[in-house]
């Protein structure tokens, strides 16, 4: 668990199924959680203050971690430890989807398909950062950045048109369209 306050941002050294932070810490353990860019991944191997993480199929059609390039940045957050303050929100780290930003500074604006599962006020993270939502439309949600986010993190150089990952919270999100396996599941079941 995490909780969408990131804690620094790190650089892509190598990118792909193997994908290599520099993570700037040096403490990493084989076999922790980081999120990167908002996605959970596993430390698998480390060196003095690089990561190594494996990215595995789904992870790579869900994210937008199989588009990063050597020298992109990304958010870094490590998971919670017993006893820590949740100062953003309860966060997986499993990525549901991803959005097209629409319009960036102050307000960040990303149309997805998730939109019509979003609640304004709820909280939603986007590249790893917990933020709250301030308006839903059927394709598209806006959330206010403050200056600390826009200068630590990721958010306030990404590009017009950039793909970000998404993750509802749990709490707050409006239940979807169930899958078509899902629906079959239910009528077999005799529902």
């Amino acid at each position: 668990m995490f909780t969408g306050i990131v804690e620094r941002a790190g650089r892509v050294v190598r990118p792909g199924r193997r994908l290599v932070v520099d993570t700037g810490w040096t403490d990493l353990a084989l076999g922790e959680s980081v999120a990167v860019a908002g996605v959970c991944l596993t430390v698998a191997r480390r060196s003095e203050r690089a990561a190594e993480f494996d990215l595995v199929a789904e992870t790579l059609k869900k994210t937008t971690l199989g588009a990063l390039r050597r020298g992109d940045r990304v958010n870094l957050e490590r998971a919670l430890r017993h006893g820590d303050r949740i100062s953003g929100h309860l966060v997986q780290g499993h990525v549901e989807g991803t959005g097209v930003v629409l319009q960036t500074g102050r307000t960040l604006r990303v149309e997805t398909e998730l939109a019509p599962q979003m609640v304004p006020k709820g909280s939603i993270t986007v590249d790893g950062v917990s933020l709250t939502i301030v308006d839903v439309e059927p394709a598209a949600f806006s959330v206010a950045l403050i200056p600390t986010t826009r200068r630590i993190t990721t958010l306030g150089r990404v590009k017009r048109g950039a793909r970000v990952n998404l993750e509802l919270d749990l709490l707050t999100k409006r239940p979807g369209k169930p899958s078509k396996l899902t629906r079959e599941f239910l009528r077999r079941a005799g529902f």
